[in-house]
């Protein structure tokens, strides 16, 4: 099983967006292990959305969807308002 997941830097005002088959051990490497890379510079980082998926090819499609432009603004649309307001 695969999982999309969004995360959020509420220091930092900051979104992103990531895919992984083992959603626990990223989310650590996110706020713990990585020593370089986007993710350090923004922490502590929290997971608002996460959506699961049977293949990889699917949950890679909706990544990129939610990378996109139209998927960004589903996303300061739908998901960001519940933690920001």
């Amino acid at each position: 099983m695969y999982c999309v997941y969004i995360l959020y830097s509420f220091n930092c005002n900051r979104l992103y967006t990531g895919m992984t088959s083992d959603l626990i051990t990223r989310f650590h490497f996110h706020n713990y292990k990585s020593t370089k890379g986007f993710t350090t510079r923004y922490r502590p980082w929290y997971c608002i959305h996460v959506e699961f998926f049977d293949d990889k090819t699917s949950a890679l499609k909706r990544e990129k969807m939610l990378k996109s432009g139209k998927g960004r603004e589903w996303i300061n649309k739908h998901i960001l308002p519940v933690y920001t307001t």
